[in-house]
Order: C-alpha cells, then structure tokens, then sequence
C-alpha cells in the first residue's frame, strides 16, 4: 500500500478518510497516514481519527507520500505541478475505461462518469453527480450532489454547480459561473454568471 496524506481538515476532507476506508475494504491499495494542515496551530492534534501534521514536515519526512487536497484547501494552485497528486474515487462510482482524469480530483459515492469523458486536476464531484460521455470539466469545477451533466458539456475553469442542477447536452457553462441548485440549464452561460431556476435565467453575477 502506498502512503496517503490528505491535504486540509475541512469537513469534506474527513469525509475522504471514509472513502479511502472503503476502498481499503475491496482492496487494500492506500495507508492513510493522516492530515496535512498548513495552521501550524492545529498540527499534532487528530481528526476523525487521523493525526495532523505540519505541510513542511509531510513534504520533509514523506517524499514519495502520495496527496490528494479536500475541497478547501487553499494552496491547490501552488501545487499544481506536484507530481505526488493522485484522484480518489469511492468504490461506489463508475468511470469508463476511456475517461480521462487529471491529478487531485475527488469522486464520491456513485458517481457516474461516462465514454470518453475528460475531467481536470482539482474537479470535486460529490455523491450521486453524472458526467455524462464526452463532457469536459475543466480544472477546479465543483459538482455539488446530484448533479446531472448530459453528453457533450462543456464545463470550464472554476465553475461551481449546485445540488440537483441539470445542464441540456452539448452547452458551454462559462467558467467561475455559479448554477443554483435544481436548476435547468438549457443554454450556454456566460462566465461569471450567477444562473437559478427551471430554465435558469441570470440572476447576478459573480465577481
């Protein structure tokens, strides 16, 4: 098994202990070390059963650990290029054999993510979320629960789409834009657009 740490302690990075549990339950594939905190304050403590440890003792002590960032870790783009990035993913979800799935990606408890899909480094996909084949998810999207991308989506940089949202197949979701939860996307959104309701309509903007 290869040594793990997850980087931060935020409520979604206890919840990618659980997932690495269950992996470890099919097949024992990591040894779960602990959290990384970058708040020296909170290194030496524990969290839902794990320790805490210093980001520069980790990188120090732990030269071939693997990471993977929860949701809120803020230093994600300072480490972009570290090679020891992995993707975890719940036993639970599907991905095709022909998906492409860049470092530090997260995917929780059945997720579905179809032909030929491409998903970047950093995209968190929370449970019950559906890539559909041939979408695109560019890096540091955010797919709250049940979100459902149809085929051919486009979806870029920094987008964040809200629990139950559904985007009609073949549209663009500009990037940093938000989609309010359930609503249904039947046009392309311009970046930085603030979008609700069944059909979303613009409702603000995002800074």
């Amino acid at each position: 098994m290869r040594d793990l740490f997850i980087l931060g302690t935020g409520v979604h990075g206890g919840e990618i202990a659980e997932i690495i549990e269950r992996i470890n339950r099919v097949k024992p594939a990591w040894n779960l070390i602990g959290f990384v905190e970058q708040d020296t304050a909170k290194s030496g403590g524990s969290f839902n059963g794990y320790p805490i440890l210093g980001l520069k003792e980790v990188l120090g002590h732990y030269p071939e650990a693997a990471l993977v960032p929860e949701y809120e870790w803020p230093l994600k783009e300072e480490m972009r290029s570290e090679r020891r990035l992995v993707t975890i993913a719940d036993p639970s979800a599907f991905i095709s054999r022909t998906a492409v799935i860049q470092p530090g990606t997260v995917l929780y408890p059945n997720c579905f993510v179809g032909l030929n899909a491409r998903i970047g480094r950093f995209v968190f996909c929370l449970s019950g979320s559906v890539i559909n084949h041939d979408a695109v998810l560019e890096d540091n999207v955010t797919l709250a629960s049940g979100v459902r991308l149809a085929g051919s989506v486009h979806v870029e940089q920094g987008a964040y789409l809200g629990q139950a949202s559904t985007v009609m197949e073949k549209l663009r979701i500009g990037g940093g834009s938000l989609i309010g939860m359930g609503s249904v996307v039947i046009r392309d959104v311009p970046p930085g657009s603030v979008m609700a309701g069944n059909p979303a309509k613009q409702i603000g903007s995002r800074d």
